[in-house]
């Protein structure tokens, strides 16, 4: 019974931590992408980048928000819901597949760099953001995961 009080406690602090890691991710580097190598590199954020998104192409800056900010976001929050008895257990599936589409854009800025190294016009780094925000997808579906096989809400 202690066992699975602290494991219940340990899983709400550490998805009530994702809700503050969140934003810190979204405005922390992601990469650093210059045009050629005698160039500085800029820093490109995934706010950075929905800016740039917005200005050039509405739809897919929309997408794009919905899976790197709202879906993310929404899916700690209801877990959140869930685990502190104000939602009802059986949303556990919904807050699940927010998650699984939180995860589309960790593949995509993945796929956006192999490209552009690939091609080599420019160089491209990867900057701490990435791995904390890949980071933070990684430990919502972690944690996810354990809430629902554990069903350990404590009321």
């Amino acid at each position: 019974m202690a066992d699975t009080r602290r494991m219940a406690t340990a899983l709400k602090a550490a998805n009530l931590a994702l809700l503050v890691l969140y934003p810190v991710a979204w405005a922390a580097p992601l990469m650093r992408a210059g045009f050629l190598p005698l160039f500085g590199l800029d820093e490109i954020s995934v706010l950075s980048g929905l800016q740039a998104l917005w200005r050039s192409d509405i739809f897919l800056a929309l997408v794009v928000t919905v899976f790197a900010l709202f879906a993310p976001w929404l899916k700690t929050l209801g877990l959140a819901l869930i685990q502190f008895g104000i939602l009802d257990r059986r949303a556990l599936g919904a807050v699940s597949l927010l998650g699984k589409l939180a995860m589309a854009d960790i593949f995509l800025i993945a796929v956006y760099i192999t490209l552009a190294k690939g091609i080599g016009v420019g160089r491209i780094e990867t900057a701490w953001g990435l791995y904390l925000f890949t980071g933070c997808i990684l430990a919502s579906l972690l944690i996810s995961l354990a809430e629902s096989r554990g069903g350990t809400r404590l009321d």
